[in-house]
């Protein structure tokens, strides 16, 4: 099963169907009925966060699912389901891959990212485990502990990690030029295009979130877009 999991999302589009607690389409209803928009659209994979969520986009879709949970723990920065409680939260929701922070930042209860992997592979072998990764060495240690995936989801999104406005194409290929694992890309892919100069620098497969998922920043994108225009042409 982990395998056909590898070979259905290969080459293709996952759809991250996220809303934040404070966002408008927060709910498990409306995010399965997102996921199952973007199964009909072609979808190869959904991305969920939060057991209901997860849980109700099972019910709603055939796809694979990497499943995360999202909860801070004070004096950590980890967030990505950050220890083992959350794991096997996203197990019993239905995922077929688990996303965790694989980071170099420790996690609550002082544990490494080594440390975390090797506890879920003893309580859940058939389970994928994805590293969610903000730098190239993090990639490269990812596969050394044993993750099943590297994604490039928190490049710019930890402390340490390059600050770009677009996607981390560098960290993409030369992640891809190494790594034996699949490589997926993921962050601030807003176009069609970027999704394809992503798998053309080597990612095995393509996470799309905001461009898709999240009306208010994609309306955000357009007004933002038209007032610098708008501004631009009247200071001719």
């Amino acid at each position: 099963m982990p395998m056909k999991v590898l070979d259905d999302i290969k080459n293709g589009l996952i759809v991250s169907c996220q809303a934040l607690s404070d966002e408008p389409l927060h709910s498990p209803l409306v995010m399965a009925k997102m996921a199952k928009a973007a199964e009909m659209g072609g979808a190869v994979a959904i991305r969920a966060n939060g057991y209901e969520d997860i849980k109700a986009i099972r019910r709603e879709v055939k796809l694979p699912i990497i499943g995360l949970i999202k909860k801070n723990y004070e004096g950590y920065k980890p967030y990505i389901t950050p220890t083992i409680e959350e794991v096997s939260a996203v197990v019993k929701a239905g995922a077929d891959i688990v996303a965790i922070d694989a980071t170099k930042l420790i996690k609550p209860g002082d544990i490494s990212t080594k440390d975390l992997l090797r506890e879920i592979k003893k309580l859940y072998p058939n389970i994928l485990v994805m590293a969610d990764i903000s730098t190239y060495n993090e990639g490269i240690e990812a596969e050394k502990v044993g993750f099943d995936i590297v994604s490039t989801t928190l490049s710019g999104y930890t402390d340490y990690s390059p600050k770009i406005d677009g996607p981390d194409f560098e960290l993409i290929e030369r992640l891809s030029k190494v790594l034996k694992i699949p490589l997926i890309a993921e962050g601030r892919i807003w176009t069609p295009e970027e999704a394809i100069k992503a798998l053309e620098l080597g990612a095995y497969a393509v996470v799309v979130g905001t461009a898709i998922t999240r009306p208010q920043e994609i309306t955000k994108h357009f007004a933002e877009s038209i007032r610098k225009a708008v501004k631009y042409a009247g200071s001719k």
